[in-house]
């Protein structure tokens, strides 16, 4: 420790990856850092050393190649000076074509080399509440200490704060099969589709059970309609499942192998986020009656409602990403593509992004955060990892990374520069201050960066990425010149 009375300019709070590297990167611009970590005095309950930036799940920190959105990232890290992926790269180990480490050696270089920089000093003691002192950053990642999550959502209210994460699966909007699908909301709001009236006019594949589903709706489905309204008819695309295509399905999602509930993690799902595979599990027609529901809803091929539906929102802005709504999963991920490529019209899907349900604490970010990750409630007040909703180590390490840089620009009174919305890197904020009707964790993806403008035609997936990529590099490299 290099002497816990030393004047500072900016605390951060954790010393996990976005602590490290958001502590790290402020020191390298010449501010003075007070990083303050509780171990070795406390761990979360999936902590098992006393050093820093202690990898806990895995040894990988994912693909490397540049087609990937994580290889890109790690690609921008590397570029831009990063404490994570210097380190992450002299303690490699061999892993194919990804980017592991041991995970030993890792921490060690990382605890080495934030206890050795001049300009921060380390503190060792439990943070119970959000500190006065400003500037300040809560990296505190996803065991956040109950008392500092109370304090948390005390400040920023209570309905703001997560505790688990409910993560659907992302689809590349390229390799939907369009002709099996339609977009409509339910409801028929618009008029572009044929709706409950045609419903009501012609015969229904199942009339007694459709009319049961009609009239045993859910009370969430006035919010539903609000939102259609909102988001117009064709806010969502509609996968239709036959009834021997539904039953099949739902076997398969209670047959599915899933991940084990780590050690540190007390199975306590939300009704509201239940993974599919145990709505599944509670009855064949559960999610028929749930987020599968065909009620509102008229297939203009046939016009006639399905005997159920799986429903994709469009993940931004330009609908190059779909998500599965209501389908948070804890399959493992080859029985995700299995089972879910059962899925009419996602026959070839390509995932941007499989499911997950896990312990996580998290805020609301788009609702709670300025362009500089500062909590608009508590000016001073910074979110850096996945407090602040992101997903994996490496997306931690550059959301402390940018949370860094946007701060010491603020301290020099500077205007914000945040990295370019092509690059990696700026996907990383896209997706903080991007509204959802329940905002979730996300690893990066292609969805949070920018796509490609017209001029460049139609390119097949790699093609596409590989462009995204090199556009990405060249501009990253002239925000980080210019700065």
């Amino acid at each position: 420790m290099n002497g816990a009375e030393s004047p500072h300019d900016v605390v951060v709070v954790g010393g996990g990856l976005a602590g490290c590297e958001a502590a790290y990167q402020l020191a390298q611009r010449g501010l003075r850092v007070r990083l303050v970590e509780m171990k070795p005095h406390k761990r979360t309950p999936a902590q098992t050393s006393d050093r820093m930036a202690e990898l806990v799940c895995s040894n990988s920190l994912r693909g490397a190649a540049l087609s990937n959105a994580v290889g890109l990232l790690k690609e921008e890290l590397r570029r831009v000076g990063s404490l994570a992926l210097r380190c992450a790269d002299e303690t490699s180990v061999p892993a194919g074509g990804a980017l592991a480490v041991d995970r030993e050696r890792f921490a060690e270089a990382m605890t080495r080399a934030i206890e050795a920089h001049p300009r921060i000093t380390v503190e060792h003691r439990e943070v119970t509440e959000i500190p006065a002192e400003r500037p300040v950053i809560l990296a505190t990642g996803p065991l956040t200490s109950d008392a500092l999550a109370a304090s948390l959502a005390a400040a920023v209210g209570a309905e703001h704060l997560a505790y688990y994460d409910a993560i659907a699966p992302i689809v590349s909007a390229d390799s939907i099969d369009w002709s099996r699908v339609w977009k409509q909301s339910r409801y028929g709001k618009g008029g572009a589709v044929r709706g409950d009236r045609a419903a009501q006019r012609e015969p229904t594949a199942q009339p007694d059970r459709a009319a049961q589903r009609e009239q045993t709706a859910p009370p969430e489905d006035a919010a539903e309609r609000r939102d259609d309204a909102e988001a117009g008819d064709e806010a969502y695309v509609n996968c239709p499942f036959d009834e021997a295509q539904y039953k099949a399905f739902v076997q398969a999602l209670v047959a599915s192998e899933k991940v084990e509930a780590r050690a540190f993690e007390e199975v306590r799902y939300f009704e509201g986020c239940l993974p599919c595979e145990v709505m599944a599990a509670r009855g064949e027609q559960t999610l028929a009656f749930g987020p599968m529901k065909p009620v509102g809803l008229t297939d203009p091929r046939t016009g006639r409602r399905p005997y159920a539906v799986l429903q994709l929102r469009p993940e931004d802005e330009a609908a190059t990403a779909y998500n599965l709504v209501g389908f948070q999963t804890r399959m493992k991920y080859a029985e995700q593509l299995r089972v879910f490529r059962m899925v009419p019209g996602l026959e070839e899907a390509e995932f941007l992004r499989t499911g997950s349900v896990h312990r996580n604490t998290f805020v609301d970010a788009p609702a709670l955060l300025g362009p500089a990750m500062e909590l608009r409630a508590l000016p001073g007040v910074h979110l850096a990892g996945q407090i602040a909703g992101v997903e994996g180590y490496v997306e931690s390490a550059a959301a402390g990374f940018v949370c860094a840089i946007l701060l010491a620009q603020q301290l020099r009174n500077e205007p914000l520069r945040p990295p370019p919305p092509t690059t990696a890197l700026g996907g990383i904020l896209t997706h903080l201050g991007r509204k959802q009707p329940t905002y979730q964790p996300s690893n990066i993806t292609w969805a949070h960066i920018a796509p490609l403008d017209a001029a460049h035609g139609k390119l097949r997936k790699r093609a596409r990425y590989e462009v995204m990529a090199e556009r990405a590099l060249r501009d990253l490299d002239a925000w980080w010149a210019a700065g």
